[in-house]
């Protein structure tokens, strides 16, 4: 019998076995351990920044990124309806508004000709977040904070390893910030990291996934902040997974590819553009859409997936139709029509770097079988 083909697998057989060794081995298992450092440097370095924040999720590194900013209440700040909801939840907590655009129904990414008109003499800062595997169009959004004198973060926890225009993801932001989830290119099981050039800006990120303990006089506190620290056992796999992200990117991209060439000529999805005048997909996941077919239609195709043996993901639920903020009164009567069609067709197949060209086939089998 077929074994089950899980959504992700994880691909650990470099370096991984051996530096977990050395921490077991050293005693250094907490935040304290070398480790940890030297992941922040190199991975700051591999994206052109001076600065790397090890922290323990990609929540983590937003929540911390917001706070970092001074976002706070009556604050605006613009981002995609179509996000996952770590991107807004420190912007609600704190009492910021978040004011939605809606996505581009070619990148899926947000849709940067809305972004102007969205601003108000409230607005501090605008979220830029990179969707499965093509960047957002960065330079015109650029353009606008500087016009406005506004904050950029940058949420570019799907884009390891990938370019807009030859410039890495995650050198954009005044803040940028990844995440080293096990679907990730780069995992640590769980961690992120916050990545910017601004020294003062990466000393409060540093105190504030600390508890903000200063200096000299570490348990008297003037400012409120987390536990958030990074461990030396997860900043060892994550080295051990960063020396190999060149393959890991190349591997992703011929998995797109693969996925691409198997379901070409299916009539009934929509396949992920291959690439823009800026950057080509690196295929963080291959994402379907089902053409002229209802959210129903969608679940069941899912569900008979999972019977014939292997797992998909929807897509994002959008923000503005989340029943948590509609129960705050949040975006009543907003309606973003690209982002609502994305959930409710979309859906993504096993993109695990762990997958194996023997699966990708049988998946796509399937999947036709099932179109027909």
């Amino acid at each position: 019998m077929r074994d089950f083909i899980p959504v992700n697998k994880p691909l650990l057989d470099g370096n991984e076995k051996k530096y977990l060794l050395e921490c077991i081995e050293s005693g250094w298992i907490s935040s304290e351990g070398p480790f940890v450092k030297e992941l922040e440097q190199k991975f700051a370095a591999r994206v052109g920044r001076k600065h790397g924040v090890a922290v323990c999720n990609g929540t983590a590194a937003i929540d911390v990124s917001v706070e970092a900013l001074g976002i706070g209440a009556g604050d605006e700040v613009i981002m995609p309806t179509f996000t996952i909801i770590s991107c807004i939840n420190q912007i609600v907590r704190n009492g910021a508004v978040p004011v939605l655009v809606d996505s581009d129904p070619v990148t899926w990414n947000m849709d940067v000709a809305q972004i102007e008109s969205r601003i108000s003499r409230r607005t501090k800062a605008i979220m830029i977040v990179h969707i499965f595997g093509l960047p957002v169009d960065v330079d015109p959004v650029l353009d606008i904070a500087r016009r406005y004198g506004l904050r950029v973060i940058e949420d570019a926890a799907e884009m390891h390893g990938q370019s807009y225009k030859g410039r890495p993801c995650g050198s954009f932001g005044d803040l940028s910030t990844f995440s080293f989830y096990p679907n990730k290119h780069v995992t640590t099981g769980e961690g992120g990291m916050i990545l910017t050039d601004d020294d003062d800006l990466a000393e409060t990120c540093r105190s504030l996934r600390n508890l903000c303990f200063q200096p000299g006089n570490r348990f008297v506190h003037e400012r409120l902040g987390w536990n958030f620290r990074m461990t030396n056992m997860q900043a060892a796999l994550g080295l051990a997974q960063l020396e190999r992200l060149d393959y890991f990117v190349g591997r992703k991209r011929a998995m797109g590819a693969r996925y691409t060439e198997l379901l070409k000529d299916v009539a009934a999805l929509r396949l992920p553009a291959g690439n823009t005048d800026y950057a080509d997909n690196i295929y963080w996941v291959y994402g379907v859409l089902l053409e002229q077919k209802s959210e129903q239609e969608r679940r069941r195709l899912m569900q008979r997936l999972h019977e014939a043996g292997m797992e998909t993901r929807p897509f994002f639920f959008p923000m503005h139709q989340q029943p948590v903020f509609r129960q705050r009164g949040m975006f009543q009567g907003e309606c973003y029509p690209i982002a609502e069609g994305m959930y409710r067709t979309g859906f993504y197949l096993p993109s695990g770097l762990a997958l194996e060209d023997e699966e990708m086939t049988y998946i796509a089998s399937e999947l036709k079988r099932l179109l027909a």
